[in-house]
């Protein structure tokens, strides 16, 4: 299989992972492998895990580092192929159609066209990262339209003909699993699976996303996060939370709350399901305290 060339310099995933870094997402050797090995062969990156943990925010680091424009295809229950692909402009269409009278109006002509991300992604695939984003929340029917896409890199617009891409472009796919995938799309890709970070890493993201946070705030902010997401609870913190609850915290002890009583006011950051705060209350203040020991 040929390596692609496309990489700008980044001949590993030690250097992947340094270039991340400087686009402020920590990557560990596991996921800086698998997105230069995507990236290197020329396949779809897909990452699952937990809401939170950082996938689209991977995609996102990865763009920077490309120098690319980002894409993103956000999935929903009963997305169809015309919202990720292409749609006709009927009304300008018309419209068209009545200023020409009885001229001739070529009503598949570019100006007529909405490119969608799919296809735009494939128009300009040296300039574009395409993000699909949580594919799980599509439908079955959704998914298996992806498959060619994912296979080939191609669209077929029954007025127009195929189109292809020059070379393949840059996919990162994201899901929650709230459902399993069809093997034929994890087959297509190059898999990882995202976790929440450990304690030291998830510290160290703290710190690089809220410079104003001290260091043993950060570490403070991550043990209590952590006994959070030991809980039954129907919506854990993710990362992005981790940040904002050690940020909102800081805020509220900068200006004079005791440190304790600053995460216990700030829980709606990190908490924000109603069911989830019931049940967290009673234990809040011991969570709090093991997490300043």
């Amino acid at each position: 299989m040929v390596v692609r060339r496309v990489i700008q310099g980044l001949d590993g995933p030690d250097p992947l992972a340094h270039s991340l870094a400087d686009a402020q997402y920590i990557a560990d050797q596991s996921l800086a492998t698998a997105a230069y090995l995507a990236l290197a062969l020329g396949k779809p990156l897909l990452l699952e895990g937990a809401p939170g943990v950082g996938k689209t925010e991977a995609a996102k680091a990865i763009a920077s580092v490309l120098g690319r424009e980002l894409l993103r295809l956000q999935c929903y229950e009963g997305i169809d192929a015309a919202a990720a692909m292409y749609e006709w402009n009927f009304p300008r269409q018309m419209l068209a159609i009545r200023q020409a009278g009885d001229g001739y109006v070529n009503l598949y002509d570019d100006q007529f066209l909405i490119a969608r991300p799919i296809l735009q992604a494939l128009e300009a695939p040296r300039d574009r990262v395409l993000l699909i984003d949580e594919i799980d929340r599509a439908d079955h029917e959704f998914e298996a339209f992806l498959l060619e896409f994912l296979s080939d890199f191609t669209v077929s617009i029954p007025e127009r003909g195929t189109v292809r891409a020059g070379e393949p472009p840059v996919v990162v796919l994201t899901s929650n699993r709230t459902r399993e995938l069809h093997e034929a799309l994890r087959r297509r890709c190059v898999y990882h699976w995202i976790d929440y970070p450990a304690p030291e890493l998830e510290a160290r993201i703290v710190m690089m996303r809220a410079s104003t946070v001290a260091e043993d705030t950060a570490r403070r902010v991550v043990q209590a996060v952590g006994a959070l997401r030991a809980e039954p609870l129907a919506k854990p913190p993710g990362v992005a939370e981790t940040v904002e609850w050690a940020e909102a915290a800081t805020l509220l002890a900068h200006q004079g709350a005791p440190w304790p009583t600053a995460f216990a006011r700030a829980i709606g950051v990190v908490l924000k399901d109603q069911d989830d705060l019931e049940l967290i209350a009673p234990r809040l203040d011991a969570i709090l305290s093991e997490s300043a020991a």
